[in-house]
Formats: structure tokens, sequence, C-alpha cells
């Protein structure tokens, strides 16, 4: 095969594996500026997988809140309603320094109360009934609308060359830094529970469950984000192997590839898209040389794939598209800066787009 997928053994450590991975578009075409300046400057809408019924036993909230994080949100919420955190369901954690549209839901139980929501901060904009609780996933992306401010005079034109290519070419689907925790120490975590060398039992309880799922799911992230770099340093991020895992972007059905010319029209085509590991026991495995070059990253990791079965409720295991194209990308000369808008899948991050343009990872 001209270009190899394997890679020389070495040891790495944990950190290595959330270190700052390579960009698609090329390092000369550079921006400086500064991002979340104001929370308006980085404004997130969700998009919802589907609109409530109007009627049902959970209710259904579309809350804006401003330089407000996610868990404070939940908090305030529970508080405010004297309900659970158990009882509040979100489709997705929206950024704290930021303006953000999203839906919540909460007990119907809770109508008489909804009022006391509202603060200087948090405005309840909608409300309406359902039949289940919101759930984690339960959205198809989010729309952004992000004002990066202090450019240079010829900002506008390198930008608009970034747009151009990520147009044509889409951009790695990395997971963003955020993922791994402050200095990595969620990842640190999730990396010594499938080696055996922390326990469950050293968490806090009433922590415990929420800090498995985050550490377990930042150790599949980081392992993906290696892969990803692996192949884009190889030239093979887009260039479909044979042994490859294919998604079906209509369906998302998933097969292995076997002829992979024919293979290449079609994702050049954007019909089908080349996947990555999010490693567990009901994860498709690829064949031959991707399949090596997959083994190699667990390897230096210090992994093996069994090591998710004792974790298979957390870790299942599945596929992810390497490369991911945001919808209605494009930029536009603003009054302190430039604005860029674009729409992203649930699950691929605004930060790792905006690296495209900095080439240094995007502040919180």
């Amino acid at each position: 095969m001209t270009n190899s997928l394997m890679t020389n053994s070495s040891t790495e450590t944990d950190s290595d594996f959330h270190s700052v991975t390579p960009c698609l578009a090329p390092a000369e075409l550079r921006l400086s500026g500064r991002l979340k300046v104001e929370p308006e400057d980085f404004v997130v809408e969700e998009i919802p997988a589907y609109e409530p019924s109007g009627a049902g036993e959970h209710l259904f909230l579309r809350i804006q809140k401003r330089d407000v994080s996610a868990e404070s949100l939940i908090a305030h919420l529970a508080t405010t309603l004297q309900i659970s955190r158990d009882k509040i369901g979100v489709a997705g954690l929206k950024d704290r320094r930021a303006m953000t549209r999203q839906w919540v839901s909460v007990p119907a139980a809770a109508c008489p109360d909804i009022s006391k929501i509202e603060t200087a901060a948090i405005q309840v904009l909608q409300t309406a009934l359902h039949g289940n609780k919101l759930k984690t996933g339960h959205l198809t992306g989010n729309r952004f609308e992000i004002v990066l401010r202090n450019v240079e005079p010829d900002a506008l034109e390198r930008a608009r060359q970034i747009c151009s290519l990520i147009q044509q070419s889409g951009m790695p689907n990395y997971f963003g830094d955020q993922r791994f925790g402050i200095d990595g120490q969620t990842l640190t975590l999730g990396m010594s529970l499938l080696k055996g060398t922390a326990s469950a039992r050293k968490i806090p309880y009433h922590r415990r469950k929420f800090l498995l799922r985050l550490a377990l799911s930042a150790s599949q992230s980081a392992l993906f984000n290696e892969v990803v770099r692996l192949r884009l340093e190889r030239g093979i991020l887009q260039q479909v192997q044979p042994g490859d895992v294919m998604q079906v972007r209509a369906s998302g059905g998933l097969f292995v590839v076997e002829d992979a010319k024919a293979e290449q029209v079609r994702c050049d085509r954007k019909e089908i898209v080349i996947t990555g590991p999010l490693f567990g026991p009901k994860m498709k495995s690829p064949l031959a040389e991707v399949f090596e070059l997959e083994q190699q990253v667990l390897k230096s990791a210090g992994l093996t794939r069994d090591v998710f079965r004792e974790h298979k409720k957390l870790t299942p295991g599945t596929r992810r598209p390497l490369i991911v194209s945001p919808e209605c990308l494009q930029v536009d000369p603003d009054p302190n800066g430039l604005r860029l808008t674009f729409s992203l899948p649930s699950g691929s991050y605004a930060t790792v787009l905006l690296r495209e343009f900095l080439k240094s990872p995007a502040v919180e």
C-alpha cells in the first residue's frame, strides 16, 4: 500500500493523547484575534431532533442563558423548582462564556413555578408539554454565530480561504479539549480506570456515576483523536483504505470496505464517510492495516480492547466519522472584526472548527 497506516511503536503518556492536534488548513493560513470578549460574541442555538408534542408528563422549556455554565443552570433549576437533578433532562451541554438557547425538560408538575426560573441571565423563551424526558443526544446539532475581535486588516481574505478549504474537504472531527477536563484530569482518571490503577470506589458516591461516564468517555475520545491525527499526518484522513469501516450518511449504517477505489468515489460524493473508533465491545472493527493502526493506538496508550468489556455499560463502543462538514459556513466582516456563522451536527465541536482559523486551542 502506498501510504502505510502503521506507526512506530512508542510508549506515550496519557497527557500525550490530548496534546494539540494538527489542523487540516495549512499553518500559514492563520488568524489572530480575541474570542468571547463578551458572551454575545459566542451565540449557540440548539437544533432539536424533534418538537415537543404538546401533551405529556414532561414540560419542555426553551431557555436562553448568558454567561451561565451548564452545571449552574441545572443546579438553578433543581433548587428553584425543588426537584432532583435526575428529573431534569438536557440534550447537550452548552458553553458557559456564551449566549445559548436550548431545550430542557422538567416534570410537568413544576409548571406553576416556571416563572421563578427567570433571572437577569436566564430566560424562558417557550414552554410545551411532551411525553418523554429529554435525553442526551436528542438533538440534530447546533447553530453558531461567533465574533472574532481585533483581527488583522487582511484577516477576511485568509478566513475566506480557510472557509473554502473546509467547505470542499470538511474538517477533522476531533473531540474538543474541553472533553478531557482541566489540564486533562478527566482523561487521566479515565485512563487510570481502564488500566486498573484507579478504582471507581475512590470516587465520592454522589459524583461517581457522573464522573465514571465522563472519564471513560474522555478516554475513548482521546484514542479517537489519536487515530484522526495519525491519518491526517499520513495524508489518508480522506482516503478510503481496504478494511475501513464506512458510515452511510443517509441511514447511519456501517459496512467494511472491500473495494477502496469504488468506495472512494462514493466518499467524494459525500454519500459515505470514513469512521474511526470509539472502542468498546459493540464497536464494529475494521480489517487489514486499518485494524493494525487502531491496535497500535491502543498499545501506545497501554491498553487492549478487552479492558472496555470491564466497563461495557459505559463503554459499549461505536464508530464516529473522521471528517465532519459544517453546514452554511460563511465569514463576514463585523464592526468588531469577523463574524463566523455555521451549523455542526451533534457531537462535533465549534472549538475544533475555530482551531482551523486560529491554529491554537480556542478558549472556553
